[in-house]
This record gives C-alpha cells, structure tokens and sequence, in this order.
C-alpha cells in the first residue's frame, strides 16, 4: 500500500536547550515521509528552491520515498527559525520566510493517482481540498491544521474538514476549532463538523482518538495512547509530523481500515514522534530500525498493560 503526503519541506535554524542548528532539512512532509517509509511506500508532494541539493533529497530518497511529486522553483526553500526553552511543548517562531513555499500550487504526477492512502500536511485548507478532490479513489485521508488556518480561514477549512477521515491536531488547536475548553466536548463538535476519527495529540503526554459514533464498527469511546518518558527531548521540531507518519504509515501497512488498526496505529505514531526528538532534525530518523521501532512499539504496550 502506498501514501500520498502533500505538504512542506524546509529549512530549521533551531536553538534548544542541547544546542543550536543552522538551515537543517526540515518541513511537515520531510518528517512525515521519513517516519511512515518504515512501514509502506512513500510520494511526496512539495516545492522546494534552488538552495535545494541533491543531498537534502537523497535523505528521502534513500528511505525509498519517491520524491518525483517534488516541483524544483526559481528561489529559495521555506525557512523557519525557532527556539524552545524549558518548556519543549511550545515553539517561539524567530523568524517565517515562505519563499517557493509563498505560491506552491500542488501538481499530482500521474504515477500518483493510484495511491492507496492521502495525507493532507499543514499547507492552505484550499490547497488540500484540491488535492483531496482529485484523488476520489484513496482508502483513507488523513489531515492536520494549525491555529492560523482555524483564525483566520474557517470556511475554508470547513470544506476540507469535510473530505478527511481522520483529522490529527493538538489540543489547543481542538479547542479553538470547537470554541470549547471542554476536551471531550471539543472533540464531539470537531467530529460534527466532518472527521469519522479525531487524534488529539498532547506532546509529551500522548494523544488521544475520538472516534464519531457509528464509525469504525465497534463503540464511540475514545482510546488514548500514552507518551514515553524520555530523559532528553533535544529537539520536538518533528514531533508531531513523526507521529501522523508513524499512525498513517502503519495503517497503510495493514490489510484493513478498523478500529482495532487505528489504535495499534496510535502507539506507532507515539513511538515515531519518541525517536524523532531524540535528536535534532530528521537525523534520527534517517537512522533507524524496523527492529528498533518494534521494540519500543513492545515498551509501550507495556506501560499501558497490567500484569
């Protein structure tokens, strides 16, 4: 099975507290495609500059992921700079230079219409409701949002929250497209206004799945997937794209769409976004094993499991 990520790639600058990165590769659809690779086949869809090498690509291409959806442009790459203090679950944005990223109109190459599986990263709501129109044939559509898009674009996103499947944002994000503090009366309305499923993700606290009633045969209670303790976050840039490819990636893996899957797809989406933070960039993720994921997708059934 195969997934179609539309979304960005980038430039980080970084400053942590374990230190300081110049222009490393980044962007939501690096991360995603890097954490899903590990477990089905991989297209991307972005637009990068010409400050854009041959070795920025080759960190995809060598994960298999086909990055022929990539549209090379006159100009420089998207460019985010950001640091974190103590607190690793909130970013301070230094500095936003769009550049390409400003005008990318997403252009689906036709050895990508028969993919099985669609997730729609954080670009413009108009843009991912084109892309989800023109691929009618996809098993599932994942997608993500982010509180400028639920400000500042709310019909809009309205639209495009009626063509996903499941929706993955973060809490304070649930909260602010439902205008409720109530958690779980959030994820009702969010659930009302299109979604079959909703993963609310809580940083270092985990994530938590609603799931529309009636949805995914079997009950509408919601299930909810634990973060692992970690000694060191050096860096959480990827966190969360990590885990919408560690959850997409497993779902493609599996022969089915059911809630069982969704949940198992939950821990694999924990454990992605665990690796990414432990180094900077994507370079732990370059890194990794299906040994070594599996294995930790087993120290996470085991914190949630009584003897």
């Amino acid at each position: 099975m195969s997934i179609l990520v539309v979304g960005s790639v980038a430039f980080d600058t970084l400053k942590t507290p374990y230190g300081e990165r110049q222009k490393i590769l980044g962007g939501a659809a690096t991360y995603f495609s890097l954490s899903a690779s590990y477990f089905t086949d991989v297209r991307v869809i972005a637009v990068v500059g010409e400050d854009f090498t041959a070795e920025n690509e080759a960190v995809m291409t060598s994960r298999g992921v086909d990055t022929r959806g990539i549209q090379h442009a006159k100009g420089k790459t998207f460019h985010w700079s950001g640091e974190y203090g103590e607190n690793v679950n909130e970013a301070r944005t230094l500095n936003t230079e769009l550049n390409v990223f400003e005008s990318f109109q997403p252009q689906i190459p036709a050895e990508y219409n028969d993919s099985d599986f669609l997730f729609l990263a954080n670009i413009d709501p108009v843009l991912q409701t084109r892309v989800r129109d023109a691929m009618q044939n996809v098993k599932l559509v994942g997608g993500d949002t982010m509180n400028f898009w639920i400000s500042g674009h709310r019909e809009k996103l309205g639209e495009m929250l009626k063509r996903v499947d499941v929706l993955l944002i973060n809490d304070t994000e649930a909260r602010m497209l439902a205008g409720d503090s109530s958690l779980p009366r959030a994820a009702r309305k969010v659930l009302e206004l299109g979604p079959r499923a909703l993963v609310v993700k809580h940083g270092e606290y985990g994530a938590t799945i609603f799931f529309r009633d009636g949805e995914f045969a079997g009950g509408h209670h919601p299930f909810r997937a634990p973060a692992l303790p970690l000694d060191e976050v050096r860096d959480p840039t990827g966190a969360g794209d990590s885990f919408a490819g560690g959850f997409m990636g497993y779902i493609a893996s599996q022969g089915e769409v059911s809630r069982r899957v969704l949940k198992h797809a939950m821990f694999y989406g924990s454990v992605m976004g665990s690796f990414s933070v432990e180094r900077f960039g994507t370079e732990r993720l370059q890194a990794l094993t299906r040994e070594e994921i599996d294995k930790r997708f087993e120290v996470f059934r085991e914190l949630t499991h009584l003897d």
